[in-house]
């Protein structure tokens, strides 16, 4: 198969018809086989109904019901896993993403050699303050930590090889930080398209103020996870270490100061009780980390998810 579309979709029961269709119209101008697999989130509107409607007419068409809300990530990680094509892209339902960008971003991934191609609303119809400035400054902090140099992380309108997202894992909210993931994984050619931005047509913004919180915390995370993620021993046991030799070190001079220079009042003195803290934070620390190692990337059920039907899957 050379194409799969995969969308992710919560509540979005009167965009999928136009959708799907204008999909189809711009897929068929290619000559391109293709699938479109939508990922119903745990919609509490007739979303999966209309997923089943159009699938009765186009078999191409396939579809995802998760039981309840996951989130964005568990979608994409199910889709991912279901994609046969040798270009999956990634757009979401609400009709912001325009299909027409679609044999471009095919194009730069089968000709120009990228393993992923990240979109970039240069142009946005997002309220500024709320939506547009908070996302300049993610994607300024992400660009810095991650070193790879995208205007923007959070565009759901991405491509890849298929073996891209055969070879990373998206949970909990890291959906954000796809290419950081396929970095990691070792694709490294890692390209950008600017994309149409399109004002909402129906619906309205299933994302609040929180997920920019979420998406420094998820930024910390993935970069902790990257670096240390198989060996969190060299980061809690660096400084463990060095928190402990500190505390030793302050509590043998006040030991010395007691003994040998008669210096009264030891346990009365603030640099005692500090060396005790150090000492005891510096264990916990090392303590954290050798459990870190015992149970690194070990949880056998952190993707699993309640998944209610599938449709020509």
């Amino acid at each position: 198969m050379d194409l799969s579309i995969v969308i992710p979709l919560y509540n979005e029961e009167e965009s999928l018809p136009e959708l799907t269709e204008w999909i189809r119209k711009v897929i068929r101008s290619q000559g391109c086989t293709y699938e479109i697999i939508l990922i119903d989130d745990g919609s509490n509107d007739q979303s999966w109904k209309v997923i089943e409607s159009i699938r009765q007419n186009h078999p191409e068409v396939k579809g995802i019901k998760f039981q309840r809300n996951y989130g964005k990530s568990a979608a994409l990680n199910e889709g991912f896993k279901a994609a046969e094509g040798d270009v999956v892209i990634t757009m979401d339902a609400d009709l912001q993403d325009s299909p027409d960008e679609i044999p471009e971003l095919r194009r730069m991934i089968m000709e120009d050699g990228f393993d992923l191609v990240s979109g970039w609303k240069k142009k946005r119809y997002d309220n500024a303050l709320t939506k547009n400035l908070p996302s300049k400054l993610f994607n300024a902090a992400a660009r810095k930590m991650s070193k790879i140099n995208l205007h923007d992380f959070n565009c759901g309108l991405k491509a890849y090889r298929n073996n891209v997202v055969k070879s990373i894992e998206v949970y909990g909210e890291m959906h954000r930080y796809v290419p950081v993931l396929a970095k990691w994984s070792g694709h490294r050619k890692i390209g950008e398209k600017v994309v149409e931005h399109r004002a909402r047509k129906y619906g309205v913004t299933k994302f609040g103020w929180d997920r920019f919180i979420n998406g420094f915390l998820d930024l910390m995370l993935i970069f902790f996870m990257g670096k240390f993620g198989k060996r969190p021993m060299h980061f809690f046991g660096l400084w463990g270490t060095l928190s402990f030799g500190i505390g030793f070190v302050l509590f043998l001079y006040l030991t010395v100061s007691k003994f040998f220079f008669d210096v009264t009042g030891m346990t009365q003195r603030p640099l005692f009780y500090f060396a005790i803290l150090a000492m005891i934070m510096g264990t916990q620390l090392f303590l954290a980390g050798f459990i870190g190692e015992l149970i690194s990337r070990n949880a056998a059920d952190r993707n699993s998810y309640l998944i209610e039907k599938k449709a020509g899957l």
